[in-house]
């Protein structure tokens, strides 16, 4: 061997660990010899093998005893092939769009991360940090990969009171480490804090050469925005409305960190469509009927605070409301009507 290395004139190969011979495996097969599985004496010749048919009826007495039992079965608020009167009212489809972040092709993505994350850093939202929880994600860890880190990233703080902040932090702490964040290029909070924790990990896998940091949850949370704060620049795309990341982004935060990006993840829960629109997991100017949606907004907000906003004092219902508002703004349509889908748009926007 050692004469062999010495010599220029000599290559040495390194023995692969492949199994080089799964390459031949095709050329071996590219014919079906079909005499060697079956012979064919036993197929077309005399001592050919002839399988019974399996029939439920063996004469007219066993049919006509399996039809009277299967007729004293039959219940007819079960038979979906029955046509009934409707009355000319049916269920109206389901918009396409609250299908966001739910597509096969998104999962695909998550799951790519989830796979290829040492640790998994989940963002949710300060203002509703229990809505943007995702129980499925954590179960599946648990149960599937409990060698991966899980840690929660509330971000968006500067939005809530700090007492506030401080009651979340605290609740969310008793099951996963907990960091309170402000995703901003200039003044972050809670930067440090987690680059600390990082380098931490970092130390615990000595044994790897670089450790993947896979950023998750829903739509709009702010998960690139966290990226581009700890980078101290816009490496990621941001958008203040969901969807604006469709693919997983690779992005070095250090020699030995990577962070990776990922599509915002709507997880099939017993959400109602309301609340999708409400946490902005689907885009305003999609929808179809946004005033539907406004009746939940009235009630969620003090009274005070839409009369300091929008200068309406009194009003009877939601249509009355957004009426109101579209004459002072001046969104009318022809005959002086008022344009309340446009205005229902803006205040879910403004919300």
């Amino acid at each position: 061997m050692g004469k062999a290395v010495k010599d220029p004139y000599k290559v040495i190969m390194k023995p692969t660990n492949l199994p080089i011979t799964l390459l031949n495996e095709t050329a071996r097969y590219q014919r079906v010899h079909l005499l060697d599985t079956e012979k064919y004496e036993t197929v077309f010749g005399k001592k050919k093998l002839r399988k019974r048919p399996t029939l439920k009826v063996r004469d007219l007495e066993d049919l006509t005893k399996t039809a009277e039992e299967s007729a004293e079965k039959y219940d007819e608020t079960k038979d979906h092939d029955l046509e009934r009167d409707d009355g000319g009212v049916k269920d109206a489809v389901r918009e396409y769009i609250f299908a966001a972040g739910q597509s096969k092709r998104i999962w695909n993505e998550l799951h790519k991360v989830v796979d290829s994350a040492d640790v998994l850093l989940q963002v949710l939202d300060a203002r509703d940090p229990m809505g943007t929880r995702s129980k499925y994600i954590e179960t599946f860890l648990r149960k599937e990969k409990p060698h991966k880190h899980l840690f929660f990233i509330l971000n968006k703080v500067d939005l809530v009171p700090i007492w506030v902040t401080q009651r979340w932090v605290a609740i969310l702490s008793k099951e996963y480490p907990t960091i309170a964040f402000h995703a901003s290029l200039t003044h972050p909070f809670g930067k440090g804090a987690l680059i600390n924790l990082l380098r931490q990990i970092g130390k615990l896998h000595v044994d790897k050469k670089q450790i993947s940091v896979g950023f998750i949850g829903y739509p709009n949370v702010g998960k690139s925005s966290v990226i581009n704060a700890l980078r101290s620049k816009k490496v990621c795309k941001v958008a203040p409305i969901a969807g604006e990341t469709k693919v997983w982004q690779y992005i070095t935060l250090m020699k030995r960190i990577f962070l990776i990006d990922c599509p915002g993840v709507v997880y099939p829960t017993a959400e109602t469509d309301t609340e999708k629109v409400l946490k902005a997991v689907v885009r305003v100017e999609l929808v179809n009927n946004p005033e539907d949606y406004i009746e939940e907004v009235l009630k969620r907000i003090r009274k005070e605070y839409i009369v300091k906003t929008y200068g309406v004092t009194e009003w009877t219902d939601h249509i009355d409301f957004l009426e109101q508002i579209a004459r002072k703004m001046g969104k009318l349509l022809k005959k002086g009507e008022p344009d309340v889908p446009t205005v229902a748009k803006m205040i879910l926007n403004d919300w």
